[in-house]
């Protein structure tokens, strides 16, 4: 495991039936990975993550083992990293709401009402995703630049973020991207 720097992300597995119901709800919208829960590294052995009981600050040890850290990807100053740490341990205690998980289907669909953008983009309640996206906003990051509302963000999202896919002479898109 590499040894995470305060403000890095961190993504995860779920397990049991939660781990395949954000697993399969990620698939559905294209963002299928092998990571379903995220959570950002405050410093200090302690992580904030958003869980259903709400946003909560834990020890790293008690935390899901991590598959991939942030470590390295982004090029943050100290003082973004500072802010990162700061914003989610001021986010401890946000509700969490399964409907987000709809509200960020609709909107990957393209389906986009009012209600539904307004919704996504509300910081009153956030899945993991969400919580991690939001403070490193805050800090002045953009993890996307791809015009996507503001919480419009699964766990794949972010695994796609780190992990840019590499288009290989066995990829099964290859004659796709060849034919235009």
């Amino acid at each position: 495991m590499s040894v995470p720097q305060c403000g890095d992300f961190a993504l995860t597995r779920i397990k049991g039936l939660a781990g395949a119901f954000v697993a399969a709800g990620q698939a559905l919208v294209g963002d299928a990975a092998p990571v379903q829960h995220a959570f950002v590294y405050v410093g200090n052995g302690y992580i904030v993550q958003a869980m259903p009981g709400g946003a909560e600050k834990i020890r790293l040890d008690e935390a899901s083992e991590p598959v991939l850290w942030s470590t390295g990807a982004f090029d943050l100053t100290a003082a973004q990293r500072m802010r990162i740490c700061y914003e989610a341990r001021s986010l401890v205690g946000t509700p969490y709401s399964f409907l987000d998980y709809a509200s960020i289907a609709l909107a990957h669909y393209r389906i986009r009402p009012r209600w539904v953008r307004e919704f996504v983009a509300d910081t009153g309640h956030m899945i993991c995703s969400q919580l991690v996206d939001e403070v490193y906003l805050r800090a002045g990051v953009h993890l996307f630049d791809d015009g996507r509302l503001a919480g419009d963000v699964t766990p794949g999202d972010l695994y796609k973020a780190l992990r840019p896919k590499r288009v290989a002479s066995t990829d099964r898109d290859l004659r796709r991207l060849a034919r235009g």
